[in-house]
């Protein structure tokens, strides 16, 4: 493709999803797993993805064969059958943030429902293995939290600013030349949200900063920029 892009589209192509049915089936963490496999090492064969994922040829086959139903994926040049190599026909996907009809709604919030999870699973396998890892990527991860008092659009404002400070590192993505040496892939999680009840979390014994160096409106939680232990 033209210009190293994302099926023609370029490193910052998007696929913005308006149709429920395809939100829907987008929501599949075999499908997820795969979209996210065509964007960071894409095109593949179903057969490579299933070696990636641990699933079976047949398995991966049937769910490309899905998102290109969906307009998510497309059989990119060469080969022939589960041997046609697949890429994504976006780099990104813009879901709308307010649902403009109930089917749309509940579809929006299986999908991000299962977005969810599947951050929460990727989350716990780094601390699984954060042990083993070398020191500098132990020190170099976030793991905070903060509780703020914020109007709606100065949470959107907030949203904005930290989109716009990783935006610097976007293109690397599709774009494996632009990686210096020693990148990772990075799951880079942007989460604020009202909170809804009361706040029943406690912070566990010992965890937090043991100075004065905690803002006000910090939760307590975790907030690994502001003490020199690391309680996780």
């Amino acid at each position: 493709m033209a210009e190293n892009s994302t099926a023609a589209g370029g490193p910052r192509s998007i696929k913005r999803i308006t149709d429920p049915k395809a939100l829907r089936a987008l929501a599949h963490p075999i499908r997820m797993s795969l979209i996210g496999l065509l964007r960071t090492q894409g095109p593949l064969t179903a057969t490579k993805a299933a070696e990636l994922l641990g699933e079976s040829s047949a398995t991966c086959s049937f769910h490309l064969r899905q998102l290109g139903k969906y307009g998510m994926a497309e059989e990119a040049p060469g080969g022939q059958g589960r041997e046609r190599p697949w890429q994504a026909t976006a780099q990104f996907t813009d879901v709308p943030d307010v649902a403009d009809n109930p089917e749309f709604a509940a579809a929006s919030s299986l999908f991000r429902s299962v977005v969810a999870e599947r951050h929460f699973d990727a989350l716990m396998r780094w601390l699984e293995a954060r042990p083993d890892e070398p020191a500098e990527w132990q020190d170099a991860d976030h793991f905070s939290d903060w509780l703020l008092y914020l109007t709606a659009s100065e949470l959107a404002d907030l949203r904005d600013k930290v989109r716009d400070l990783i935006d610097r590192y976007l293109d690397r993505t599709a774009r494996p030349e632009l990686r210096p040496e020693g990148a990772r892939l990075i799951n880079f999680l942007q989460l604020a949200f009202p909170i809804v009840g009361p706040v029943t979390s406690r912070p566990s014994a010992g965890t937090g900063p043991t100075d004065d160096s905690r803002p006000a409106q910090d939760s307590g939680f975790i907030d690994d920029a502001a003490s020199s232990d690391d309680p996780r």
